[in-house]
Protein backbone atom coordinates (compact mmCIF):
# COMPACT_ATOMS: atom_id res chain seq x y z
CA UNK A 1 0.00 0.00 0.00
CA UNK A 2 1.55 3.36 -1.01
CA UNK A 3 2.59 5.78 1.72
CA UNK A 4 1.54 9.37 1.99
CA UNK A 5 2.29 11.53 -1.02
CA UNK A 6 4.78 14.35 -0.45
CA UNK A 7 2.97 17.49 -1.56
CA UNK A 8 4.05 21.05 -2.30
CA UNK A 9 1.81 24.07 -2.76
CA UNK A 10 2.68 27.01 -5.00
CA UNK A 11 0.53 29.99 -4.05
CA UNK A 12 -0.65 30.37 -0.45
CA UNK A 13 -3.45 32.88 -0.98
CA UNK A 14 -7.14 32.26 -0.33
CA UNK A 15 -7.61 29.29 -2.65
CA UNK A 16 -4.22 27.87 -1.71
CA UNK A 17 -5.31 27.71 1.93
CA UNK A 18 -8.56 26.00 0.92
CA UNK A 19 -6.52 23.32 -0.86
CA UNK A 20 -4.10 22.94 2.03
CA UNK A 21 -6.95 22.42 4.50
CA UNK A 22 -8.67 19.92 2.19
CA UNK A 23 -5.55 17.83 1.66
CA UNK A 24 -4.85 17.85 5.39
CA UNK A 25 -8.39 16.61 6.08
CA UNK A 26 -8.20 13.97 3.34
CA UNK A 27 -5.17 12.47 5.05
CA UNK A 28 -3.45 10.94 2.01
CA UNK A 29 -0.65 13.49 1.66
CA UNK A 30 1.99 15.30 3.70
CA UNK A 31 2.34 19.00 2.87
CA UNK A 32 6.13 19.25 2.86
CA UNK A 33 6.82 22.46 0.93
CA UNK A 34 5.18 25.80 0.21
CA UNK A 35 5.97 28.75 -2.02
CA UNK A 36 4.72 32.32 -2.28
CA UNK A 37 6.29 35.63 -3.24
CA UNK A 38 4.55 37.25 -0.24
CA UNK A 39 6.66 36.35 2.78
CA UNK A 40 3.98 37.08 5.37
CA UNK A 41 1.37 35.00 3.60
CA UNK A 42 3.85 32.16 3.12
CA UNK A 43 4.79 32.18 6.80
CA UNK A 44 1.17 32.23 7.97
CA UNK A 45 0.13 29.26 5.81
CA UNK A 46 3.30 27.29 6.53
CA UNK A 47 2.93 27.80 10.28
CA UNK A 48 -0.74 26.82 10.15
CA UNK A 49 -0.09 23.53 8.34
CA UNK A 50 3.35 22.74 9.76
CA UNK A 51 5.29 23.13 6.50
CA UNK A 52 9.07 23.05 6.95
CA UNK A 53 10.38 23.91 3.47
CA UNK A 54 9.39 27.46 2.47
CA UNK A 55 10.37 29.27 -0.71
CA UNK A 56 9.83 32.57 -2.48
CA UNK A 57 10.80 31.03 -5.84
CA UNK A 58 8.76 28.12 -7.20
CA UNK A 59 11.83 26.69 -8.94
CA UNK A 60 13.39 25.95 -5.56
CA UNK A 61 10.25 24.09 -4.47
CA UNK A 62 10.36 22.02 -7.66
CA UNK A 63 13.91 20.98 -6.75
CA UNK A 64 12.71 19.37 -3.50
CA UNK A 65 11.55 15.78 -3.07
CA UNK A 66 7.88 16.78 -3.23
CA UNK A 67 6.20 14.26 -5.53
CA UNK A 68 3.20 16.42 -6.40
CA UNK A 69 2.34 20.11 -6.42
CA UNK A 70 -0.76 22.27 -6.28
CA UNK A 71 -0.55 25.30 -8.57
CA UNK A 72 -2.78 27.97 -7.00
CA UNK A 73 -1.39 31.22 -8.42
CA UNK A 74 -2.94 33.99 -10.58
CA UNK A 75 -4.02 32.79 -14.02
CA UNK A 76 -1.18 34.47 -15.93
CA UNK A 77 1.34 32.20 -14.16
CA UNK A 78 -0.47 28.91 -14.77
CA UNK A 79 1.24 27.98 -18.01
CA UNK A 80 4.79 28.75 -16.87
CA UNK A 81 4.57 27.01 -13.51
CA UNK A 82 2.48 24.01 -14.63
CA UNK A 83 4.88 23.21 -17.47
CA UNK A 84 7.91 23.65 -15.23
CA UNK A 85 6.38 21.31 -12.63
CA UNK A 86 5.59 18.68 -15.24
CA UNK A 87 9.10 18.92 -16.65
CA UNK A 88 10.45 18.46 -13.12
CA UNK A 89 8.60 15.13 -12.94
CA UNK A 90 5.91 16.26 -10.51
CA UNK A 91 2.24 15.32 -10.47
CA UNK A 92 0.26 18.55 -10.86
CA UNK A 93 -3.11 19.77 -9.62
CA UNK A 94 -3.66 22.96 -11.62
CA UNK A 95 -6.30 25.40 -10.43
CA UNK A 96 -8.89 26.63 -12.88
CA UNK A 97 -8.94 28.22 -15.38
CA UNK A 98 -6.31 26.10 -17.07
CA UNK A 99 -4.61 29.15 -18.60
CA UNK A 100 -5.28 32.61 -20.00
CA UNK A 101 -6.48 31.17 -23.31
CA UNK A 102 -6.67 28.02 -25.42
CA UNK A 103 -3.25 28.56 -27.00
CA UNK A 104 -1.59 28.46 -23.59
CA UNK A 105 -3.76 25.52 -22.54
CA UNK A 106 -2.64 23.60 -25.64
CA UNK A 107 1.00 24.14 -24.61
CA UNK A 108 0.22 22.68 -21.18
CA UNK A 109 -1.51 19.68 -22.78
CA UNK A 110 1.55 19.06 -24.96
CA UNK A 111 3.83 19.22 -21.91
CA UNK A 112 1.59 16.81 -19.99
CA UNK A 113 1.83 14.23 -22.78
CA UNK A 114 5.62 14.24 -22.46
CA UNK A 115 5.61 14.15 -18.66
CA UNK A 116 5.90 11.24 -16.24
CA UNK A 117 3.52 12.79 -13.74
CA UNK A 118 -0.23 13.21 -14.10
CA UNK A 119 -2.03 16.53 -14.61
CA UNK A 120 -5.43 17.17 -13.05
CA UNK A 121 -7.38 20.40 -13.57
CA UNK A 122 -9.12 21.88 -10.53
CA UNK A 123 -12.71 21.58 -11.75
CA UNK A 124 -14.04 21.37 -8.22
CA UNK A 125 -17.74 21.28 -9.13
CA UNK A 126 -17.29 17.80 -10.60
CA UNK A 127 -16.92 16.72 -7.00
CA UNK A 128 -20.31 18.13 -6.05
CA UNK A 129 -22.39 15.07 -5.02
CA UNK A 130 -25.48 16.18 -6.99
CA UNK A 131 -23.43 16.65 -10.17
CA UNK A 132 -22.04 13.13 -9.84
CA UNK A 133 -25.57 11.70 -9.44
CA UNK A 134 -26.81 13.48 -12.57
CA UNK A 135 -23.78 12.33 -14.56
CA UNK A 136 -24.55 8.75 -13.52
CA UNK A 137 -28.20 9.08 -14.59
CA UNK A 138 -27.14 10.43 -17.99
CA UNK A 139 -24.39 7.84 -18.48
CA UNK A 140 -26.83 4.97 -17.80
CA UNK A 141 -29.27 6.36 -20.36
CA UNK A 142 -31.97 7.16 -17.79
CA UNK A 143 -32.44 10.69 -19.14
CA UNK A 144 -32.48 9.73 -22.80
CA UNK A 145 -30.89 12.01 -25.42
CA UNK A 146 -29.67 15.29 -23.96
CA UNK A 147 -30.72 18.09 -26.30
CA UNK A 148 -30.49 21.35 -24.33
CA UNK A 149 -28.72 22.78 -21.29
CA UNK A 150 -28.81 26.07 -19.41
CA UNK A 151 -25.79 27.33 -17.50
CA UNK A 152 -26.66 30.26 -15.26
CA UNK A 153 -24.52 31.98 -12.64
CA UNK A 154 -25.72 35.45 -11.73
CA UNK A 155 -24.22 37.41 -8.88
CA UNK A 156 -26.05 40.63 -8.09
CA UNK A 157 -22.80 42.08 -6.77
CA UNK A 158 -19.90 39.68 -7.01
CA UNK A 159 -16.88 41.29 -8.66
CA UNK A 160 -13.81 39.79 -6.94
CA UNK A 161 -10.76 41.89 -6.07
CA UNK A 162 -11.91 44.99 -7.95
CA UNK A 163 -8.87 46.70 -9.44
CA UNK A 164 -6.58 43.78 -8.69
CA UNK A 165 -5.46 40.81 -10.79
CA UNK A 166 -8.95 39.32 -11.09
CA UNK A 167 -10.11 42.34 -13.10
CA UNK A 168 -6.93 42.87 -15.14
CA UNK A 169 -7.07 41.10 -18.51
CA UNK A 170 -3.31 40.56 -18.76
CA UNK A 171 -3.29 38.70 -15.44
CA UNK A 172 -6.68 36.95 -15.41
CA UNK A 173 -7.56 36.38 -19.07
CA UNK A 174 -11.10 37.67 -18.58
CA UNK A 175 -13.93 38.32 -16.14
CA UNK A 176 -16.76 36.02 -15.03
CA UNK A 177 -16.30 33.78 -18.08
CA UNK A 178 -12.83 32.80 -16.85
CA UNK A 179 -13.68 32.96 -13.16
CA UNK A 180 -17.09 31.24 -13.08
CA UNK A 181 -18.08 30.16 -16.58
CA UNK A 182 -15.16 27.73 -16.67
CA UNK A 183 -16.86 25.73 -13.88
CA UNK A 184 -20.36 25.90 -15.32
CA UNK A 185 -19.31 24.92 -18.85
CA UNK A 186 -17.13 22.09 -17.59
CA UNK A 187 -19.94 20.90 -15.31
CA UNK A 188 -22.55 20.94 -18.06
CA UNK A 189 -20.34 19.07 -20.53
CA UNK A 190 -19.12 16.61 -17.89
CA UNK A 191 -22.62 15.71 -16.72
CA UNK A 192 -24.12 15.53 -20.22
CA UNK A 193 -21.16 13.86 -21.93
CA UNK A 194 -21.32 16.51 -24.67
CA UNK A 195 -17.68 17.43 -25.26
CA UNK A 196 -17.78 18.77 -28.82
CA UNK A 197 -19.10 22.36 -28.91
CA UNK A 198 -19.05 23.50 -32.53
CA UNK A 199 -20.13 27.16 -32.54
CA UNK A 200 -21.23 30.00 -30.28
CA UNK A 201 -23.03 33.30 -30.52
CA UNK A 202 -22.34 35.49 -27.50
CA UNK A 203 -22.13 39.00 -26.11
CA UNK A 204 -20.17 40.33 -23.16
CA UNK A 205 -20.60 43.65 -21.34
CA UNK A 206 -18.72 45.75 -18.78
CA UNK A 207 -21.27 47.98 -17.04
CA UNK A 208 -20.37 48.00 -13.33
CA UNK A 209 -16.64 47.34 -12.97
CA UNK A 210 -15.41 50.32 -15.02
CA UNK A 211 -17.21 52.69 -12.62
CA UNK A 212 -14.95 51.52 -9.82
CA UNK A 213 -15.62 54.19 -7.21
CA UNK A 214 -19.37 54.05 -7.85
CA UNK A 215 -19.55 50.25 -7.57
CA UNK A 216 -22.01 49.49 -4.78
CA UNK A 217 -21.51 46.13 -3.03
CA UNK A 218 -21.93 44.27 0.25
CA UNK A 219 -18.89 41.98 0.32
CA UNK A 220 -15.91 41.26 -1.91
CA UNK A 221 -13.92 38.04 -2.40
CA UNK A 222 -10.19 38.82 -2.76
CA UNK A 223 -10.87 42.44 -1.76
CA UNK A 224 -10.73 45.20 -0.73
CA UNK A 225 -10.92 47.17 -3.99
CA UNK A 226 -7.87 48.94 -5.35
CA UNK A 227 -9.14 52.09 -7.04
CA UNK A 228 -5.71 52.74 -8.52
CA UNK A 229 -5.94 49.45 -10.37
CA UNK A 230 -7.49 48.21 -13.60
CA UNK A 231 -10.85 46.89 -14.75
CA UNK A 232 -10.58 45.90 -18.41
CA UNK A 233 -12.62 42.65 -18.44
CA UNK A 234 -16.34 41.89 -18.77
CA UNK A 235 -18.76 41.71 -15.85
CA UNK A 236 -21.72 40.18 -17.78
CA UNK A 237 -21.87 37.57 -20.53
CA UNK A 238 -24.64 35.71 -22.31
CA UNK A 239 -24.90 33.46 -25.34
CA UNK A 240 -25.87 30.29 -27.14
CA UNK A 241 -23.67 27.27 -27.88
CA UNK A 242 -24.27 24.57 -30.49
CA UNK A 243 -23.02 21.01 -30.21
CA UNK A 244 -23.44 20.31 -33.91
CA UNK A 245 -27.02 19.30 -34.70
CA UNK A 246 -27.23 17.19 -31.53
CA UNK A 247 -27.71 19.71 -28.72
CA UNK A 248 -27.52 23.32 -27.56
CA UNK A 249 -26.65 25.29 -24.43
CA UNK A 250 -27.68 28.78 -23.39
CA UNK A 251 -25.72 30.62 -20.73
CA UNK A 252 -25.68 33.72 -18.56
CA UNK A 253 -22.54 34.21 -16.48
CA UNK A 254 -22.49 37.39 -14.43
CA UNK A 255 -20.37 39.14 -11.80
CA UNK A 256 -22.71 42.09 -11.33
CA UNK A 257 -26.20 43.05 -12.50
CA UNK A 258 -29.38 44.60 -11.19
CA UNK A 259 -30.92 41.16 -10.99
CA UNK A 260 -31.67 38.48 -8.43
CA UNK A 261 -28.73 36.21 -7.72
CA UNK A 262 -29.16 32.65 -9.00
CA UNK A 263 -26.95 29.73 -9.86
CA UNK A 264 -27.86 26.50 -11.64
CA UNK A 265 -27.19 24.09 -14.47
CA UNK A 266 -30.27 22.66 -16.16
CA UNK A 267 -30.13 19.55 -18.33
CA UNK A 268 -33.02 18.49 -20.55
CA UNK A 269 -33.27 15.02 -22.03
CA UNK A 270 -35.96 13.06 -23.87
CA UNK A 271 -36.54 10.78 -20.86
CA UNK A 272 -35.70 13.12 -18.01
CA UNK A 273 -34.56 16.56 -17.02
CA UNK A 274 -33.18 18.25 -13.93
CA UNK A 275 -31.82 21.47 -12.50
CA UNK A 276 -28.79 21.35 -10.24
CA UNK A 277 -29.46 24.38 -8.08
CA UNK A 278 -27.04 24.79 -5.18
CA UNK A 279 -28.57 23.86 -1.85
CA UNK A 280 -31.95 22.81 -3.23
CA UNK A 281 -33.01 19.12 -3.31
CA UNK A 282 -32.11 17.32 -6.54
CA UNK A 283 -35.18 16.22 -8.51
CA UNK A 284 -35.18 14.27 -11.77
CA UNK A 285 -38.32 15.16 -13.76
CA UNK A 286 -39.40 12.13 -15.79
CA UNK A 287 -42.28 9.72 -16.55
CA UNK A 288 -43.14 6.30 -15.14
CA UNK A 289 -45.95 3.91 -16.04
CA UNK A 290 -47.65 6.54 -18.15
CA UNK A 291 -47.53 9.23 -15.48
CA UNK A 292 -45.49 12.39 -15.01
CA UNK A 293 -43.11 11.49 -12.18
CA UNK A 294 -40.41 13.07 -10.04
CA UNK A 295 -37.44 11.10 -8.71
CA UNK A 296 -35.58 12.35 -5.63
CA UNK A 297 -32.20 10.56 -5.50
CA UNK A 298 -30.70 10.05 -2.05
CA UNK A 299 -27.00 10.74 -1.55
CA UNK A 300 -24.54 12.36 0.84
CA UNK A 301 -25.15 16.04 0.21
CA UNK A 302 -22.65 17.20 2.84
CA UNK A 303 -19.51 15.71 1.30
CA UNK A 304 -16.75 18.33 1.04
CA UNK A 305 -15.92 19.00 -2.62
CA UNK A 306 -12.32 19.99 -2.00
CA UNK A 307 -11.64 16.94 0.18
CA UNK A 308 -13.12 14.69 -2.53
CA UNK A 309 -10.88 16.39 -5.09
CA UNK A 310 -7.85 15.91 -2.85
CA UNK A 311 -8.55 12.19 -2.51
CA UNK A 312 -9.13 11.84 -6.25
CA UNK A 313 -5.83 13.57 -7.02
CA UNK A 314 -3.88 11.42 -4.55
CA UNK A 315 -5.43 8.27 -6.03
CA UNK A 316 -4.55 9.42 -9.56
CA UNK A 317 -0.96 10.08 -8.51
CA UNK A 318 -0.78 6.49 -7.20
CA UNK A 319 -2.24 5.14 -10.46
CA UNK A 320 -5.49 4.01 -8.87
CA UNK A 321 -7.72 6.04 -11.21
CA UNK A 322 -7.46 8.54 -14.07
CA UNK A 323 -7.29 12.27 -13.24
CA UNK A 324 -10.71 13.56 -12.19
CA UNK A 325 -10.52 16.33 -14.81
CA UNK A 326 -8.14 15.90 -17.72
CA UNK A 327 -5.97 18.44 -19.51
CA UNK A 328 -7.73 17.71 -22.80
CA UNK A 329 -11.10 18.54 -21.24
CA UNK A 330 -9.65 21.71 -19.78
CA UNK A 331 -8.49 22.69 -23.26
CA UNK A 332 -12.01 22.17 -24.64
CA UNK A 333 -13.39 24.57 -22.04
CA UNK A 334 -10.75 27.16 -22.91
CA UNK A 335 -11.56 26.86 -26.62
CA UNK A 336 -15.22 27.53 -25.84
CA UNK A 337 -14.37 30.59 -23.74
CA UNK A 338 -12.03 31.94 -26.43
CA UNK A 339 -14.85 31.57 -28.95
CA UNK A 340 -17.27 33.42 -26.67
CA UNK A 341 -14.95 36.41 -26.52
CA UNK A 342 -14.35 36.24 -30.27
CA UNK A 343 -18.09 36.11 -30.98
CA UNK A 344 -18.78 39.12 -28.80
CA UNK A 345 -16.02 41.13 -30.45
CA UNK A 346 -17.18 40.21 -33.98
CA UNK A 347 -20.92 40.50 -33.17
CA UNK A 348 -21.63 37.20 -34.92
CA UNK A 349 -21.65 33.46 -34.42
CA UNK A 350 -18.20 31.90 -34.62
CA UNK A 351 -16.99 28.35 -35.07
CA UNK A 352 -15.11 26.56 -32.30
CA UNK A 353 -12.02 24.95 -33.81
Amino acid sequence: MPGKLKLGIIGTGAIGNVHAAAFAAAGQTDLTAACDIHAGRLAATSDKFGVADRFGDYRKLLATDAEAVIVAVPNALHKEIAIAALQAGKHVLLEKPMALNARQAADIVAASKRAKGILQIGMIWRQHPANAVVRDFVARGLMGDIYHMRAVMIRRRGIPGLGRWFTTMAESGGGPMIDLGVHWFDGAMWMSGLWKPTSVSAKTYAKFGPRMRKYCYVGMWAGPPDFRGVFDVEDYSTGFVRFGAKATMSFEIVWAANAESESFIEILGTDGGTRIDGGKPLVIHTEHNGRVTDISPQFDEKANKFELQARAFADACHGKRPPAATAEQGLTVMKLIDAIYASSKADKEVAIK
